[in-house]
């Protein structure tokens, strides 16, 4: 019992060290990006509480999968602490785990990040107290928890059995791992819920994660421009628009009658113009002079490289997929099943270098760590670039040192519904590792001859767990089971892997076809519906 205590506490407190990287990353982020003039004490909190359990709920699927695998040798035997208490006892606790947290994402999806929003909200465009503003935040947070409250209730009562095909010897096994988790309507419950904004989180995904792998390895090859050639335009560009408004105004100034409509408005778009151009050479001018500038210019080559390593990687996970979602295509017992498959027939790259990994500790847990950290990365990289939009109406735009309390309470609430999808697209990348980790079970083998002499010699040989293994011999991770409880959302998913795929390409062309981005790209833009500071950001390139 010491020593499943021991091997508990291994893995949490990896979990911890995790911990405390997350909160420290999330802090610096959030400050990174929010408004200097805007900044809010509770906003602030609830930016960088939301980002920070985003982070820690995907922290737990390495820890689960190192759990379930290392409470058997690697020769398909059980440790001696690993008897059927303690093993339970190490699901529950991961599964104890996800409650809270996923918990905690209700929490904040339907109650906190909607209440804190709709407060400031109220607050920018009404001046009237306290109290009513918290009224007013409060009416509105009252339909987000009519929603939470309807999906509990559907995923209380909603019937989990489908049409089954009597013939397919698949579905029997989808339905054994349905019911794995019991009949709780309480765990039913949540599931439906995690499921639905989970559901939400891939829609996401594959708009801002999709566009993110492609374009965050392409700007870090292509770079920024030369701020000093960017000023050199701009300040023939200020000429000129100088020049024009001088021709307008002279005209005034001949016959002494006042412009025409149209030469007035021409005036106002003109010194517009001129205001954005000037700024814009406030800009160029410090970003030219600073020496973060000179630094990032000595660091291009490693940016370079940073770049043909991330592409590289996009294409793996891009491959990956599409051999992954092809096997459920060709192998799967269909849409009625969620299009869920036991093992594998077409295997993928990923798939095959985790098994390798596994020889060596704890290579394979930094492989899934890492792969978690790029999903989350590139879905920040994308909703940096793109900014956020509800459908065609551009929302808010995500700058450094420039962002307001709304826009980084909604890029959180982002980032919290992607990572609850970014456990589905580990699964999807490698579904048999997602499943059992690195354990293996035994199975008899009778030889037939022993030392060349006729004979029958009953022998245990290890082997992979896979959905043949006997149900007491390999354990199953929470994370799979969370995954599957609901088999239409499975399906979804499915669908949603062949949009990300489709996504990432044209995102793809797009970022190779565009030039190189403005050394002050997104800071001045005539479009900006955001309260602008003039006081430049030093951080660029």
């Amino acid at each position: 019992m010491a020593a499943a205590s021991s091997e508990l506490l291994t893995g949490w407190c990896l979990f911890g060290l995790s911990l405390l990287a997350i909160l420290a990353f999330c802090w610096v982020y959030v400050r990174k990006y929010q408004s200097r003039r805007e900044s809010e004490v509770i906003s602030t909190i609830t930016a960088i509480f939301a980002l920070a359990i985003a982070l820690i709920t995907s922290a737990l699927l390495p820890v689960d999968i190192f759990l379930v695998s290392y409470m058997k040798n690697q020769n398909g035997t059980f440790k001696e602490w690993a008897d059927a208490n303690v093993t339970r006892q190490i699901e529950d606790t991961v599964l104890y785990g996800y409650y809270t947290l996923y918990s905690i994402i209700l929490f904040s999806v339907f109650l906190w990040i909607p209440f804190v929003y709709f407060y400031y909200e109220e607050k920018d465009e009404d001046d009237t107290s306290t109290c009513s503003h918290f009224q007013t935040a409060l009416k509105y947070t009252l339909g987000f928890l009519m929603v939470c409250a309807v999906l509990l209730l559907i995923g209380a009562f909603v019937p989990l059995d489908v049409p089954q095909k009597r013939n397919s010897t698949e579905w029997e096994k989808v339905k054994f791992l349905f019911e794995e988790l019991g009949s709780s309507h309480g765990l039913a419950a949540l599931s439906f819920s995690i499921s639905s904004l989970t559901l939400i989180g891939m829609l996401a995904a594959v708009t801002y994660t999709a566009y993110g792998m492609s374009a965050l390895p392409l700007n870090l090859i292509k770079g920024t421009r030369s701020p000093t050639y960017e000023r050199l335009e701009n300040t023939e560009d200020i000429e000129e628009v100088e020049q024009h408004i001088l021709r307008i105004k002279s005209k005034q100034c001949k016959d002494g009658r006042p412009l025409p409509t149209r030469d007035r408005r021409n005036l106002q778009q003109l010194e517009e113009r001129l205001r954005i151009l000037r700024r814009r050479e406030r800009h160029l001018e410090f970003i030219e002079k600073s020496c973060w500038t000179k630094f990032c210019g000595a660091m291009r080559p490693l940016k370079i490289i940073w770049g043909v390593f991330f592409i590289l990687v996009a294409l793996l996970f891009t491959i990956s997929l599409f051999l992954s979602n092809l096997d459920k295509a060709l192998h799967s017992a269909g849409i009625n099943s969620g299009f869920i498959i036991l093992g594998t027939n077409l295997t993928n790259p990923l798939n095959m270098l985790l098994p390798v990994l596994q020889t060596v500790f704890p290579l394979d847990y930094i492989l899934i760590t890492t792969i978690i950290m790029y999903f989350i990365f590139t879905s920040m990289a994308g909703i940096r670039n793109m900014g956020i939009w509800f459908f065609w109406i551009r929302l808010y735009k995500i700058r450094r040192g420039k962002t307001r309390p709304q826009a980084l309470l909604f890029l959180c609430m982002i980032l919290l519904l992607i990572v609850l999808h970014t456990s589905y697209m580990i699964y999807s990348l490698a579904p048999q590792y997602v499943m059992y980790g690195s354990q293996k079970y035994l199975v008899q083998h009778n030889m037939t001859l022993v030392d060349g002499q006729p004979g029958n010699v009953t022998t245990y040989v290890p082997k992979v767990c896979d959905a043949d293994a006997p149900e007491d011999q390999c354990a199953i991770t929470r994370t799979y089971l969370f995954l599957h409880k609901f088999w239409f959302f499975s399906a979804a998913y499915y669908f949603g892997n062949w949009a990300f795929i489709a996504v990432f390409l044209i995102g793809l062309i797009v970022s190779c076809c565009k030039g190189k981005k403005s050394v002050i790209e997104g800071e001045v833009d005539e479009d900006d519906s955001d309260t602008s500071d003039d006081e430049p950001c030093v951080y660029y390139g």
